[in-house]
């Protein structure tokens, strides 16, 4: 193992250790500001299986997480929670395979705008059934602990952070660069584009789906709006864009740092945060478009002796 290979593993390690250890030292806020590092750390990563392999970048990813939420929220107390979450993931994955055949067929701007199309399709046809049958919101009672919902989000992003670490590195993520480089191409050599789309859809949509589904507990008071809402989507994208890579080590730093720099902007300067954020989109894709991936193996490649540099 080489000294980057050591220094990343040392770090996930520390950082997943104190990710751990959180709920038995810190408070609820603490706790909470964890959660969502870790819910976004399970979100990006899903997001970057589809878009950041293909380049297919999707502004509706937030459809899966939404229809996630709603199933949890519509079988309260009827169905017990680890099947709902569950069955959150298969909801999502069910829908994925539905829409991905069509959806997948246009590529660039055109797929953009039609991700985005379909996820508001279905946030404002649930909003109209909700509105048809007297339901504006919903309220949840015996909504579980702070820290089982805390260990459910640290085993998701754990599953998603893996999930494309296996992707990467696997005969099937080289076949989802070969669409990300040259579509044609790859299809007039034989690899089976359509197949690969499809199923890096799919397995993008399956942990959103149960993220959706834990987090719903996270409140008591629920409204389908929140849970489609396009900022989630865009969040996501601004994480991966900021980390860099297509391997899992770009979106955790990514992650780490907006997470962190949000918290202390919504504190300090709330009416200012969107437009820091977009200052930073515009740095990080003009000035630095491998992201904080990109910046550390610079970083690494600059401190190597001159003769290290010039080896093979």
């Amino acid at each position: 193992m080489n000294a980057s290979r050591r220094a990343w593993t040392l770090g996930g390690l520390a950082g997943a250790a104190a990710l751990l250890a959180l709920p038995a030292f810190g408070n609820d806020y603490v706790v909470g500001v964890g959660l969502t590092v870790l819910m976004w750390i399970a979100l990006t990563q899903s997001w970057c299986v589809l878009s950041k392999m293909t380049g297919y970048v999707s502004l509706g990813h937030v459809v899966f997480y939404g229809l996630g939420a709603y199933l949890v929220v519509v079988t309260w107390q009827q169905v017990p929670l680890a099947f709902a979450v569950l069955g959150a993931g298969l909801l999502a994955a069910a829908f994925a395979a539905l829409v991905g055949l069509p959806v997948l067929r246009v590529r660039g701007p055109y797929f953009v705008i039609l991700s985005f199309g379909v996820s508001e399709l279905v946030k404002f046809s649930i909003m109209a059934a909700e509105s048809a049958s007297g339901t504006a919101s919903r309220i949840l009672f015996g909504a579980p602990d702070l820290s089982v919902i805390y260990y459910a989000m640290a085993a998701l992003a754990l599953a998603a952070t893996l999930l494309l670490g296996w992707v990467s590195r696997s005969r099937f993520g080289h076949g989802l660069r070969s669409l990300r480089e040259n579509e044609e191409a790859a299809e007039t050599l034989g690899v089976p584009i359509v197949r690969l789309k499809l199923l890096a859809f799919v397995l993008s949509a399956v942990i959103p789906g149960m993220v959706g589904g834990v987090m719903a507990t996270r409140s008591t008071y629920f409204v389908v709006g929140q849970v489609f809402d396009p900022m989630v989507s865009i969040t996501v994208i601004a994480m991966a864009i900021i980390g860099g890579g297509d391997d899992a080590k770009g979106p955790l730093l990514g992650v780490v740092f907006l997470a962190l720099l949000s918290e202390l902007l919504w504190a300090r300067a709330p009416l200012l945060y969107m437009v820091i954020l977009g200052a930073i989109l515009i740095v990080f894709v003009l000035v630095l478009p491998n992201g904080l991936a990109g910046l550390a193996a610079r970083g690494r490649t600059a401190a190597r002796p001159p003769d290290a540099r010039a080896a093979p």
